[in-house]
């Protein structure tokens, strides 16, 4: 792959930064409501995962 572009990072790197498209998507206020009900969903799900890992790893200790 050639890196004769400029990257997003300042530099001539070939980091594939500047390659990288942000696609804007557009939703309506019920999907929006939809997608931030599934991320808090997964970040509880994430917190009670740690929540646990820290259970283990305070009765080992």
């Amino acid at each position: 792959m050639s890196s004769d572009h400029e990257c997003a990072c300042g530099g001539s790197c070939g980091c594939q930064t500047a390659e990288l498209e942000t696609d804007v998507v557009e939703l309506s206020r019920d999907e929006y409501v939809v997608r931030l009900e599934n991320y808090l969903r997964d970040l509880k799900a994430e917190i009670t995962v740690v929540e646990q890992e820290l259970v283990s790893l305070r009765q080992t200790a």
